[in-house]
């Protein structure tokens, strides 16, 4: 019979021999050397728990099953994404640098560019409530939404009973969720209580806590798409802080955009692609198309290009929208975020841009809604600010707004955060724009947003105990888990 001793001793020689297998894995894997970094160093540390705890929670994992059905599913809709190559060369004699960024977007993310798109940008959450309302309400065929949150309240619940009654007229209605992103914020099951209404629901990657670990993979884009010609994205989810119906962290600074016209097509396909890995259906594309007369036929002065990155692929392509921005940008980069838990990648590319003359300010949360990622995104503004990169946190409270704008010229807005989750790990989805009108009213907000910050200062961030310097420590080394 064998002792506990060697019981334990065999146990602890299996679960160290893992976590030697699992960190040659993880070295071995085409993934950024922090992540991998962040992983390995815990492990190391503490081999008989490490590889196991790896295993169960960790990495870019998905069955095999899941990864397939997303992968056809992307592969698929390609085809129902044409470029206009009149429009492509029409943006390449008007801008090189914008013409390289959108070839980038193009053949790397299959998203094609717009023009006949108008873009209207909203500052704030509840600038975007009324709209959205008001459009809903004009649907004839369909309304499909996607959202990493909803919660039960004056929001939701606003947009609910407008669904309902389109179910009524017999509006196609379908509504998708992450079901991480609402597992505290609806009741279990919901997704049947919208199907009793009539309206069409799936939650995306069950998550059922306790059971299912996993974190990553997460569905975190915000889109909705009415009638294939008007459509919203952006980082606001449906509930009541996105609107400051509520004020959690004080005032919620939020941004999105509403588009109409052709690039509304993306944001079609987008979400067609989703839904069918969680439905199972399999439908022609083509017939959500716009039908003749259905407020199309638009025109706009700029360019428009949504776009969408998958964790399931190894191009990551948010990233890299960002980093094509900043290395190319000439007089000025303005960005505002939840959260700045930065690559190396993206720290060099800042400061270098700050270190060639180019105006780089950042806007953080002055208010945070993560304490340890507040912290963690403190740390990681003490290289940008030695390097001339300015820092401001919004003293009235959070801003959860994921807006990027080069040269006055050029901007993105979506649902990609400066952080590895949404830069590696997630589902995202975002709107290029070049010369586009609400390009214009980005640079207005921007600039009257700053008037709410405070400018961080490098002296006072590098001026603190030699404990919160080891915590800083320890959460730079572990930040791209966080």
């Amino acid at each position: 019979m064998i002792s506990l001793g060697k019981y334990f001793a065999y146990v602890q020689a299996l679960c160290t021999i893992l976590s030697l297998v699992v960190v040659i894995y993880i070295i071995n894997k085409p993934d950024n050397p922090a992540y991998k970094l962040a992983w390995v160093v815990p492990i190391l540390l503490f081999p008989i728990f490490g590889g196991v705890f790896y295993v169960a929670i960790a990495g870019n994992h998905a069955s095999k099953h899941f990864v397939r059905k997303i992968e056809k599913s992307i592969t698929d809709a390609c085809r129902f994404l044409k470029q206009d190559e009149e429009v492509a060369e029409h943006l390449d004699s008007v801008s090189e640098i914008a013409g390289m960024q959108s070839k980038y977007i193009r053949d790397w993310g299959k998203y094609p560019v717009f023009q006949n798109t108008e873009v209207t940008y909203y500052p704030f959450g509840e600038d975007n409530f009324e709209p959205l309302l008001e459009e809903l309400k004009k649907a004839k065929r369909y309304i499909f939404m996607e959202y990493f949150i909803i919660r039960e309240g004056l929001f939701w619940n606003s947009v609910l009973e407008i669904l309902e009654q389109k179910v009524k007229e017999g509006v196609d209605v379908r509504v998708m969720f992450d079901d991480m992103g609402c597992v505290a914020t609806i009741p279990s099951g919901y997704e049947n209580r919208l199907r009793e209404k009539g309206i069409r629901c799936y939650s995306f990657n069950r998550f059922i806590p306790i059971l299912t670990l996993r974190l990553n993979n997460r569905d975190h884009r915000k889109i909705t798409v009415i009638d294939g010609h008007t459509g919203f994205t952006g980082g606001i989810n449906l509930s009541d802080e996105y609107i400051n119906e509520t004020s959690p962290y004080g005032r919620w600074k939020d941004t999105g955009i509403m588009l109409k016209g052709d690039a509304v097509w993306s944001l079609t396909v987008m979400f067609l692609q989703m839904w069918r890995c969680v439905s199972g259906d399999v439908e022609d594309f083509e017939t959500f198309r716009p039908v003749d007369g259905e407020e199309m036929h638009r025109t706009s002065d700029g360019y428009v290009q949504p776009y969408s990155d998958s964790p399931l692929d190894q191009e990551i392509l948010g990233e890299n929208i960002y980093l094509n921005m900043i290395n190319r940008a000439k007089k000025r980069i303005y960005i505002i975020t939840p959260y700045l838990i930065l690559d190396n990648e993206m720290v060099t590319a800042l400061t270098l841009a700050a270190k060639s003359g180019v105006d780089v300010r950042i806007i953080i949360p002055g208010i945070p809604d993560k304490k340890i990622v507040y912290v963690l995104s403190q740390s990681n503004c003490v290289p940008l600010l030695k390097d001339g990169v300015r820092v401001y946190r919004y003293m009235p409270g959070f801003t959860h707004a994921k807006v990027v704008l080069v040269d006055d010229q050029i901007a993105t807005v979506g649902t990609v955060n400066f952080d590895y989750r949404s830069l590696f790990l997630h589902f995202e989805c975002g709107v290029w724009m070049y010369r586009s009108n609400a390009v214009q009213e980005i640079r207005k907000d921007f600039e009257e947003t700053f008037t709410d910050c405070e400018e961080m200062q490098y002296e006072e961030c590098i001026k603190i105990s030699g404990f919160r310097k080891m915590v800083r420590a320890v959460l730079n080394m572990l930040g791209p888990l966080l």
